[in-house]
Formats: structure tokens, C-alpha cells, sequence
């Protein structure tokens, strides 16, 4: 499915070369080693200057992706565009995402400032220590995601959605044009054929219908997700009036006193999202059980007086120290010292990755949050 083309800037369209050099700045930050960055980069004022004209005379077309597997932590496709068009992607997010910010509700976290997986696990232990009265009181959580999540979203309806909130005629061409570009038209293969089977057939965007679909890796996937699941936000808040939840991507958690009312919410919701988004729950990870159990989310478990790592990541991670080559061994550690370190109670976790350093020869910060 083609999109039109982004019609041409004009003085009231808001866009500007300023504007486009800002989401350069932007991208540049955290992508300048790769190869389309480097290549962009060795003439970066011609090709941000020709970058400009075709944005502002609405020639603007992606370019080619490069598709990869990923096998940890399960079989996934990983979708990366072109520098320029990654410049574009923040372009767009950089000029339209803080009007969607300000509907979204305090309960939508990921890809917006400040709300990672720290502020999704830490909010949750919140409304769970406010819904017990601090462990006192019985309470259950209903814990759903949605069934291939990235490869079934529904461009028609998300396009409507933006079209709801964009009124600016230039940034909602240039958005669709995003959305509605198919990257297997233009695609590098990075991933061997025997790799690319390990991923299930219907997880891979290489099966999904033409208006399905979108390819994980972006910024503009990950904006335009949340943006797809703001009306079960609203539905969840204001309809069904959940007085706890929270959402991080797909994976969301309703938090009630009665488990009735959780399998009412559950009947409600599992029959709204195909009618509404096209989607569907994953019945598989569909959970109704006491909160006293332990709740696993975005990487923590939450129990009783207890905030710790999910035990597949500290094993992870002391796999990882144990496979680190000696000259990224200091940035790997560090970077999991901080992760783990998100939990309040991960002292035992960081203790074990302590003991896995020592056994490399590395010296450790007493408490337990640094190597050297």
C-alpha cells in the first residue's frame, strides 16, 4: 500500500530547515555508528540540504531497510531504517507527539519522556501499595497482552486516529507517508535464511496483510503504537473506570478488589479491541490471580515488601559478564549494575554479578553499582 505525497511546505505548515537540523541532532545521538549514519554523515550538509527539498516539495520517499533476527530473549524480527528516513521519523515525533502526550494518560508509559520501564514498574508498585492499604488487604491483578502486537496493528484504524489529532495537512501527509510504507518493498536481508525461520510465521511482518503491520525498530513504530492503544487507555479509564492500571506497550495491568469485576472488565475489553482496533488478546498470557502472588512486569516482580529483577534477566546478565569479551566487560557490567539497580530490593542480584567480576579480575564499588 502506497500513501500519497506529502503535499508541499508552505509558510503555515510549521516545518522549516531549523526544524529538520534539531531531528538530525536528535538521531545523530545514539545512531552514528552505524553504516547509514556514517555514510550520511560524510556529506551531511548536501544530503540534509537535499533531504530539506524533497521534504518541503513533498518528494519525500523512504528508503531501504535493513531486516535482522534477533533470538534473545525469543525469535524477532528488527526492522531499521535509513538514517535520513530515521531523521525524518524524529521530524515527525519532534513536531506532533507532545499534543498526543497530553491526551495520553498517566497510566501510558513507554516512548514518552520519563516514563520508561522504571516509571511502568514503579507506578504499578504505587497503585498496588495504595489498593492493599501496604499488603493489608486482599487484592487481585488482571495482566493481558495483545496477540502479535506490531505485526497486527491495523494502519486503516491508526490512521484515523492520527488524522484525529494531526489537523496540520503537511505533518499528517508526512505521517502517513511514515505509516503506510511497506519496508519488505525495499529490504536488506542482514539475518541468514536459517535465522529467519526461527521467527513463527505469524510473527513475521513478512506474512502480514498489506494494511497490518508495522516494523519493530523505529521510533515511529513505537510513537504510533501508543498513539493505536489510547483509545483502550480511555476505554479502560473512563468506560469501564478501572481505578488502577497501566500500560506499557502492549502488556497491561488492571488492579481491583473483586476478581468478578476483573472478568467482567476482561469480557468487556476482549470484545471491544476487535470490534474498535482489529485486535486481539493473547489468551495465553492472560492472568487473573491474587496480587500477593507476585506480579511480573516490565522486568520486576512485585510482591509482598518485595521489588526485585525478573530471575531471567539476572541470568541473563551473568551470562552476559560471563561472555563479555575483556575490552567490553567494564561497559557491559555497568550497564547491568544499572538495570538491576532499578529494583529496590536487588541486592542479592547485584551481589552475584559481583562475584561473577571478581572471578574476571574485576574490582567492584562497595555498594554494589559500579565496576571499574
Amino acid at each position: 500500500m502506497r500513501a500519497e505525497p506529502a503535499p508541499s511546505a508552505d509558510q503555515d505548515s510549521g516545518y522549516s530547515f531549523e526544524r529538520l537540523v534539531a531531528a538530525y541532532m536528535d538521531c545523530r545521538r545514539n545512531k552514528r555508528n552505524s553504516t547509514s549514519a556514517l555514510t550520511f554523515e560524510a556529506s551531511r550538509e548536501r544530503n540534509l540540504i537535499q533531504l530539506h527539498r524533497e521534504l518541503e516539495s513533498g518528494e519525500y520517499r523512504p528508503g531501504r531497510s535493513i531486516c535482522f533476527v534477533v533470538t534473545r530473549p525469543k525469535p524477532r524480527e528488527v526492522w531499521a531504517a535509513d538514517f535520513r528516513d530515521r531523521i525524518v521519523h524524529h521530524l515527525l515525533y519532534n513536531r506532533v507527539a507532545p499534543r498526543f502526550h497530553s491526551i495520553f494518560t498517566a497510566d501510558t508509559c513507554a516512548c514518552i519522556p520519563g516514563r520508561g520501564t522504571l516509571y511502568a514498574a514503579q507506578r504499578l508498585a504505587h497503585q498496588v501499595r495504595s489498593l492493599t492499604h501496604n499488603w493489608q488487604r486482599h487484592a487481585f491483578y488482571l495482566k493481558c497482552d495483545l496477540a502479535n502486537f506490531f505485526v497486527a496493528i491495523d494502519k486503516l484504524v491508526l490512521r484515523g486516529q492520527l488524522a484525529r489529532h494531526i489537523t496540520d495537512a503537511w505533518w499528517m501527509q508526512l505521517a502517513d507517508t511514515i505509516l503506510m510504507h511497506d519496508p519488505r518493498s525495499d529490504v536488506l536481508m542482514r539475518s541468514p535464511a536459517a535465522l529467519l525461520r526461527l521467527v513463527p510465521p505469524h510473527k513475521s511482518l513478512f506474512n502480514a496483510p498489506a494494511h497490518c503491520g508495522l516494523p519493530i525498530g523505529n521510533l515511529s513504530s513505537q510513537f504510533f503504537a501508543n498513539v493505536y492503544l489510547n483509545d483502550l487507555d480511555q476505554r479502560v479509564k473512563h468506560v469501564l473506570r478501572a481505578p488502577r492500571y497501566v500500560r506499557y506497550v502492549d502488556d497491561f495491568i488492571l488492579l481491583h478488589q473483586d476478581p468478578q469485576w476483573l472478568r467482567a472488565a476482561l469480557a468487556d475489553i476482549s470484545a471491544w479491541l476487535p470490534e474498535t482496533l482489529r485486535a486481539q488478546l493473547n489468551p495465553r498470557k492472560t492472568i487473573l490471580q491474587p496480587v500477593a502472588r507476585g506480579i511480573d512486569f516490565v522486568g520486576h516482580v512485585i510482591k509482598p515488601w518485595s521489588h526485585t529483577t525478573r530471575p531471567r534477566i539476572v541470568r541473563a546478565a551473568l551470562a552476559g559478564i560471563e561472555a563479555a569479551a575483556p575490552e567490553d566487560l567494564t561497559k557491559t557490567a555497568n550497564s547491568y549494575f544499572g538495570l538491576l539497580r532499578q529494583a529496590p530490593q536487588s541486592h542479592l542480584a547485584r551481589v552475584r554479578l559481583t562475584n561473577a567480576l571478581r572471578k574476571r579480575g574485576k574490582t567492584v564499588k562497595a555498594d554494589l553499582t559500579k565496576t571499574y
